[in-house]
């Protein structure tokens, strides 16, 4: 039996090689941890088919054997809370760049602990026979959505080598696979129709009378510094403020568009609640206060952070053409609050107004935010098009507390493409 086994062996060739580099590595620590970049030995081992053919799509999976950095001394990182990235050089008979992901899986990490991080796997498209050579590049390590990136400081040796074969060679740039349910159809030769020949548009006017009650703003990117307990971080935020008229007043519904993030942490119910400064100009001033009640449910590590849309009601001080601008976004989380104060304002809604009596512009301001200067008169006003999303502000970014990130809260933004 043994013998037989022994036959067995022999005659399955392994598919895969393995190997392993040390290189010296430079890891520079988010800005807002306030840390020294760390000099330190990344060892990694490379596993790739040792031969394949032109034409196949081959896997590469990175091993972390030792990371060139450990966790500072600042917090114990929990469980699911680390994510390795990079990339991997192509050279030889073909030349690439193969971008690697890990996922988000790590075990509990103490301070001052080794890091723990996730095997790293690409995809490697072979269109040239030869030898390949794959060599392990710069990569980054996010924890609680800051990186801190890794980048060699001498020449990496090649960690595998695949062995190419002639095939059927690579597929013409854009030809169809009918095998392939993600290839694109074969073109008829018309140019596709841009979002102007369709109907679709980015800029509108201003309100007009008619009867109208429901106003729908125009999405609109904000750059946002943000000020938070750990450090400042700048990010910009797609945004769209909605009005619906109520006698001569407006309700007014504030919308972050921006990609859903996951949560690197649990955070309980009741913790994150979102405020802004609406600000007006032409025709009128002031602020409007709009906020969104606080997360109804816990959300656990790994899921989308959702918050509610932000609402209030504007009363117009003023007869004439007003707008409303994003202002000055306030989160509190976790008994911590972050500060983002626009760089530059945009015009998201514009809309003729009648002065009502304690309006913004003319007096008590507690509906307007009378006493503070307005900004945002710069020109804008309603999109043609433009989202509904009922489902509510979502999390643009992270937001963690005290047991979390040194009692610190972080909000970033990343912007996704607008609904029509």
């Amino acid at each position: 039996m043994l013998g037989g086994a022994g036959v067995l062996l022999g005659v399955a060739a392994a598919p895969a090689q393995a190997a392993e580099v040390s290189y010296a590595t430079d890891c520079v620590p988010p800005p807002a941890a306030g840390l020294p970049t760390v000099k330190g030995t990344t060892k990694v081992e490379v596993t790739a088919p040792a031969t394949a053919k032109v034409g196949d799509e081959v896997e590469v999976v990175w091993k972390f054997t030792q990371a060139a950095s450990k966790n500072p001394d600042l917090i114990d990182l929990p469980a699911n809370s680390v994510q390795p990235s990079g990339t991997l050089k192509a050279a030889g008979a073909q030349a690439a760049s193969i971008a690697m992901q890990g996922p988000r899986e790590n075990p509990a990490i103490p301070k001052g602990g080794a890091m723990v991080l996730s095997d790293m796997k690409g995809k490697l498209k072979l269109t040239t026979a030869g030898e390949v050579t794959l060599t392990p590049d710069a990569y980054a390590i996010n924890v609680f959505s800051t990186d801190t990136k890794c980048t060699p400081t001498e020449t990496v040796k090649p960690a595998a080598t695949i062995k190419v074969t002639a095939g059927e060679g690579p597929t013409p740039p854009g030809t169809p696979d009918p095998t392939d349910p993600t290839s694109p159809p074969p073109t008829s030769g018309e140019p596709t129709p841009t979002e102007s020949e369709t109907g679709g548009s980015d800029t509108g006017g201003t309100t007009g009378g008619g009867g109208e009650t429901d106003f729908t703003g125009k999405e609109v990117k904000i750059p946002y510094a943000c000020k938070t307990p750990i450090g400042d971080k700048n990010a910009t935020s797609p945004v769209q403020i909605n009005a619906k008229k109520d006698g001569g007043s407006y309700d007014l519904t504030v919308k972050f568009k921006g990609s859903v993030m996951d949560s690197p942490a649990d955070i309980p119910a009741d913790s994150v609640k979102p405020s802004m400064e609406v600000v007006l100009g032409g025709a009128d001033k002031g602020t409007v206060h709009v906020e969104g009640p606080t997360n109804p449910e816990a959300i656990k590590s790994g899921d989308p952070m959702v918050i509610s849309d932000m609402t209030g009601t504007y009363k117009p001080g003023a007869d004439g053409e007003s707008t409303l601008s994003p202002g000055v976004l306030t989160v509190n989380a976790l008994g911590t609050t972050t500060t983002c104060t626009p760089e530059k304002s945009e015009v998201s809604l514009t809309l003729d107004t009648s002065a009502q009596p304690g309006g913004a512009a003319g007096g008590s301001g507690s509906a307007g935010g009378a006493g503070t200067s307005g900004s945002g008169d710069s020109g804008g006003g309603l999109a043609d098009t433009g989202a509904d999303d009922s489902g509510g502000l979502r999390a643009l970014g992270f937001v963690a507390g005290t047991a979390i990130l040194l009692g610190g809260a972080v909000f970033t933004f990343m912007p996704r493409r607008r609904a029509r």
